[in-house]
């Protein structure tokens, strides 16, 4: 537009309304017009199939599915301890249309790593802390220990004989065994798998003996008699598992510990997108089928807000932090 003389000032009225009103509808798309109906959306699960973020990401993409009328698929990508997940969502796109169904070790525990190819904290943005739950220690049937305490004793007078499984460094199932080990003083002998799946299937098949795993993917083997429940992690008994102790009631009263997943997305993302993102999820996870769905997993749903899952995060950073200092845990 070219503006002479007496024009000039009705001119620059109209460039500043028409300025302001691609403003207005450019915020109004940002956040009101997620997700595109003509477009697919991915929950990256950074580890293998059929562990505990494996379910409850199968579970949200159905749900979301139904919500916004379009498909959402799931797909893993291990390895790292999670973190070739985390760093591939890190680098896509600011659109919002990559999710991420993160954990303890993505977000909490990752002091283990000397060095990433990624910062976790600030390329990574949690959406909301989706839900949590205790875990359960798991033996196999041939080793000769009933409860946390028989545990302890036949690790203290067999150092080194007793080998525990997780689904990788600094993953959730690793941080509760090496804060039972810093707390019972238990000489248990961690090794590291590319995945929970891979760990468990060792565990049924005796090349390993303890697990501290999470409900969803033990509770069958339990139930089946392929493994023995030595104790729940939580404050509570879990209700799959009425017989099965907590730690407490175990004769450790200090250990408790939950571990938790979140969505999350890249930090790239704009908050509008985020801010919708994290109000659609919230209303998926508060549905009664939701929930009653993550309670038949040993698992409750958090649903928490931005600010709230941003404090809650924090939180657990530091408290992991401390276990990894005073374990002296690195990754190889």
């Amino acid at each position: 537009m070219v503006c002479i003389s007496a024009r000039r000032s009705l001119c620059l009225g109209v460039l500043a309304a028409a300025t302001l009103a691609g403003i207005g509808s450019a915020q109004a798309e940002g956040s009101s017009a997620y997700p595109n109906p003509a477009r697919q959306i991915r929950i990256i699960v950074p580890f293998t199939a059929g562990g505990s973020s494996d379910v409850q990401a199968r579970m949200l993409a159905d749900r979301l599915g139904r919500l916004w009328n379009q498909p959402v698929v799931v797909e893993n990508k291990p390895g790292a301890g999670g973190h070739l997940g985390g760093k591939y969502v890190s680098d896509q796109s600011a659109d919002g249309y990559t999710l991420m169904v993160g954990s303890i070790g993505l977000h909490a525990a990752y002091a283990v790593y000397k060095k990433l190819p990624y910062d976790p904290a600030k390329e990574l943005r949690v959406v909301t802390v989706l839900a949590e739950m205790p875990h359960v220690v798991v033996a196999t049937p041939n080793l000769p220990v009933r409860n946390l305490q028989e545990l302890t004793a036949l690790a203290k007078q067999e150092p080194g004989s007793i080998n525990f499984g997780s689904a990788g460094v600094g993953s959730s199932v690793h941080m509760m065994g090496e804060l039972y080990k810093l707390q019972s003083g238990a000489p248990i002998v961690h090794v590291p798998y590319r995945g929970s799946s891979a760990a468990l299937n060792d565990l049924l098949g005796g090349q390993i003996q303890l697990m501290f795993e999470n409900p969803p993917t033990v509770l069958a083997h339990v139930k089946g008699g392929k493994l023995k429940a030595l104790a729940v992690t939580g404050n509570e008994r879990l209700a799959a598992l009425p017989d099965v102790p907590t730690a407490s009631e175990a004769g450790m009263k200090d250990y408790v510990a939950t571990s938790w997943t979140t969505v999350a997305v890249s930090s790239k993302v704009p908050q509008a997108v985020v801010q919708k993102l994290s109000e659609d999820i919230r209303k998926v996870v508060n549905t009664p089928e939701f929930r009653k769905g993550l309670q038949e997993q040993g698992m409750s749903a958090v649903a928490n807000t931005l600010p709230e899952a941003q404090s809650f995060v924090a939180r657990e950073k530091q408290r992991w932090d401390q276990v990894i200092a005073a374990g002296k845990i690195t990754a190889n």
